[in-house]
């Protein structure tokens, strides 16, 4: 490792302590996330011909340029995702959308609530994604749950919840997406072998968890301005309700017909909605419009308004300082010598990158995997092969064991403003021992079963 390679390493990990000291230091994530960034890609310029091949002479800027805007392209498709998402589901809550979902997980026992909770997140978030599923579940927490110190236990248990869900998924996850697309795993592959893992790795959390839930839930408010039920009809709330969660549930196989990126199709969706919306606002009696006549706080106008961008420049920041890792080689390194140090051994291997993937992105991690072992036709390296499934696996649930490793931890801290510190105490550990119970699940699995 070089000077320089080892200088960026170096301030990524300065830059990744802060951010996980951020309740000592008072200074907002985001703002460490883009020095990082920053601070990364500055180094990098020092000598981008020892990464770049041809970034010599007066051709450095546009070889160095065309580097970073593919990886801020990547970055971007993935923050249009989540400011697209964000905004349909609160559009939907709002409106009044999801009061089915929540009447159906009320109850005064926090104990049964947090089952009810594990096994609504478990199963949205292999349908949607684990990012959609953490908001949309956040979202009904705050209707059910007044206190905050229950709450952010519930909004852990999502967090867990919505990635061992989206394991299993080939349209759960990522990564899992990744991996379905490049052809080493089988949609009915890994749903079969790598589904009770997931269940085991949710199960065992939710349990631990509820040991620390005694007694009843305390009594909600309603919230004074949450006036939907008379501002639209029934039929209007229900077609708000169809069309956004049925628009979300239709932007995998928007992508699997089309090609396109999924923020296309969920840009489609807010589209589709945003329009549909704004003809049923426009109908309304013109004393419903706010003090400056732009119409009613509900529209998506209104929501745009709103979105966390704290959390949306923490996650440029920490996805771009994480390419610029990739780019200089040393997460392709680090899975090189994983493979060399435990000598083939997968399960070993894989459970590492896992992780790894709670403490930098499994995206590039995974990218990284496909790039360094071949597909087989016979053995653990094969199509379906123990590799690939554990890969898909590890790199989905792993990355609750800490609460920046995933896109619905980064989500749920930021709408609930969850400390890492609190985190890495509290629920590491919880989401750990899962995570080691599913890879055991799915090792007897391939000795017994498969």
């Amino acid at each position: 490792m070089t000077t320089l390679t080892l200088s960026i390493v170096t301030v990524f990990v300065i830059g990744y302590l802060c951010i996980a000291v951020e309740s000592l230091t008072k200074i907002n994530k985001a703002a460490i996330a883009l020095l990082m960034f920053v601070f990364c890609w500055t180094l990098f310029m020092l000598d981008p011909g020892s990464y770049i091949a041809g970034a010599v002479g007066d051709a450095i800027p546009l070889a160095v340029s065309e580097v970073i805007e593919k990886h801020l392209g990547s970055t971007a498709t993935t923050l249009f995702f989540l400011m697209g998402a964000m905004t349909i589901v609160e559009l939907v809550d709002q409106n009044g959308g999801f009061n089915f979902v929540r009447d159906m997980l009320k109850t005064r026992t926090k104990k049964a609530l947090l089952w009810r909770i594990a096994v609504m997140t478990f199963v949205l978030s292999a349908i949607l994604d684990n990012l959609t599923t953490s908001i949309v579940m956040i979202m009904i927490l705050r209707k059910l749950v007044a206190d905050k110190k229950d709450r952010i236990i519930y909004a852990a248990l999502v967090i867990i919840a919505a990635n061992s869900g989206g394991a299993f998924s080939p349209i759960g996850d990522v990564t899992t997406i990744m991996l379905w697309n490049k052809g080493v795993i089988t949609a009915m592959g890994v749903i079969t072998e790598i589904m009770i893992p997931s269940v085991v790795s949710m199960v065992i959390p939710a349990y631990i968890l509820s040991l620390s839930l005694k007694g009843d839930l305390a009594e909600v408010e309603e919230e004074a301005d949450d006036t939907s039920d008379d501002i639209l009809s029934a039929g209007q709330r229900k077609a708000i309700f169809f069309l956004g969660v049925g628009g979300l549930i239709f932007v995998p196989i928007f992508k699997s017909i089309t090609h396109l990126p999924p923020f296309v199709g969920i840009l489609l969706v807010l589209g589709v909605l945003w329009t549909v919306t704004e003809i049923f606002y426009r109908s309304l009696p013109h004393d419903n419009e706010d003090e400056n006549g732009n119409g009613m706080q509900k529209r998506i106008t209104k929501m745009l308004a709103r979105i966390d961008m704290g959390t949306i420049l923490f996650f440029l920041g920490i996805l771009m300082a994480v390419a610029c890792l990739e780019t200089i080689g040393v997460l392709e390194s680090l899975g090189e010598g994983l493979n060399v140090a435990f000598n083939g051994n997968h399960y070993l291997v894989t459970g590492i990158i896992g992780v790894l993937s709670s403490i930098v992105d499994n995206v590039p991690l995974v990218a990284g995997c496909m790039g360094m072992y071949p597909v087989e036709a016979t053995g653990d390296m094969a199509v379906d092969g123990v590799f690939w499934q554990l890969l898909a696996y590890c790199a989905g649930v792993g990355g609750s064991m800490l609460i920046i490793g995933s896109a619905a931890g980064v989500v749920v801290m930021g709408l609930e403003k969850i400390t890492f510190g609190w985190y890495m105490k509290k629920i590491t550990w919880i989401a750990f021992v899962g995570y080691l119970a599913g890879i055991i699940v799915y090792w007897v699995e391939k000795m017994f079963l498969f």
